[in-house]
């Protein structure tokens, strides 16, 4: 099989996968290209590990379910993220994978994808990065969390989520994606009312708009906001 690794090296991870689908799958038998439906999961937090997932689009939501039934949401992903098993011993999950709106992935197993990562290393590199500044997010929130108050952590959380999923409206940024109140409360570590409330407090203060289906983020509100504090 004779596939460029230009695609991988200066395109997504995302872009290598649909540039070389065919031929991939030939040559990979494992590697599927798969439809999840809107609340569907990839995956649930116990599951033993058997497939790796590369997201050609949607979003997906990682949580994790504590012992005392409350859900709290690890991260949100998008095109070109790959999660799942990325270890040669299959282990419990100890996360779900949960489509936000209707996801489109590749699936392979383990032995496929390590085998065409050794193939390709601009495609491994990639990969590499890409997990590493998810990583990043992650402690950044977790840091976030354990020391700012909710209103701070709900305002960078807001411009994180119109960066990674906004387009230009009239307010600043629309999210492309639908977040209920309790979402966006796992997202940040509150409550739900308490979210509420502040939400409503930023609304007043123009700082976003939001109806039952869409936030509007004013950015540069935000950012004024947050620098203030």
């Amino acid at each position: 099989m004779s596939l460029s690794t230009e695609s991988s090296s200066s395109g997504s991870i995302n872009k290598f996968f649909k540039n070389n689908a065919d031929r991939l799958i030939k040559a990979y038998p494992s590697i599927q290209e798969i439809n999840i439906p809107n609340k569907d999961f990839l995956y649930r937090q116990g599951d033993l590990g058997t497939y790796v997932f590369c997201i050609k689009g949607g979003i997906v939501k990682q949580s994790y379910l504590t012992v005392q039934g409350s859900e709290v949401t690890i991260a949100l992903l998008k095109c070109g993220d790959v999660i799942g098993d990325l270890k040669a011993d299959k282990q419990a999950r100890e996360e779900s994978a949960q489509a936000l709106g209707n996801v489109s992935c590749y699936r392979m197993a383990y032995n496929d994808f390590k085998a065409l990562l050794l193939h390709y290393p601009a495609l491994a590199w990639q990969v590499l990065e890409k997990t590493y500044v998810r990583k990043q997010k992650i402690e950044h929130k977790l840091r976030i969390i354990l020391t700012q108050p909710i209103e701070m952590r709900l305002a960078a959380t807001l411009l994180e989520l119109a960066k990674m999923f906004g387009v230009q409206c009239t307010h600043g940024y629309a999210l492309e994606i639908h977040l209920t109140q309790q979402d966006v409360a796992d997202l940040i570590g509150a409550s739900r009312p308490v979210v509420s409330t502040v939400l409503n407090d930023f609304r007043s203060r123009g700082m976003l708009e939001y109806t039952r289906d869409q936030i509007c983020v004013n950015d540069a509100a935000l950012i004024d906001y947050c620098e203030a504090m």
